[in-house]
């Protein structure tokens, strides 16, 4: 039987991009990079699925 998590994991840069306490430019930066690395999953697992994808 799979563990199911209670918690939630935030990554760091999830953190740094809407936490409260940064430089406006270093959320800004962190937003981007947010956006890459989604973009870069999706292309991923576009790969790998059998509908749809890039």
């Amino acid at each position: 039987m799979a563990h199911l998590q209670t918690t939630t994991r935030v990554p760091a840069l999830w953190t740094v991009a809407y936490g409260p306490h940064r430089p406006r430019t270093v959320r800004v930066l962190a937003r981007c990079l947010l956006r890459v690395r989604a973009f870069a999953r999706e292309l991923a697992l576009a790969d790998h699925v059998p509908y749809g994808g890039y």
